[in-house]
């Protein structure tokens, strides 16, 4: 039987959801709308977060 992996906890700022496009109110020519793209600051687009037990603190 393989081993498994405890699961990664999820980032507490983006609940998961790490990137989402946020529309600008501007149109393309072809009438699409402009979006931005906006990664979550706290874990930089992965959705999950190192535990706290893993962060390393020192001088």
């Amino acid at each position: 039987m393989p081993a498994s992996t405890p699961p990664r906890p999820l980032c507490r700022d983006c609940d998961g959801f790490p990137v989402v496009a946020i529309t600008t109110g501007d149109r393309h020519r072809n009438g699409a709308r402009v979006t931005a793209r906006v990664s979550c600051p706290t874990c930089q687009g992965t959705g999950y977060t190192i535990p706290a037990s893993l962060v390393r603190a020192g001088r």
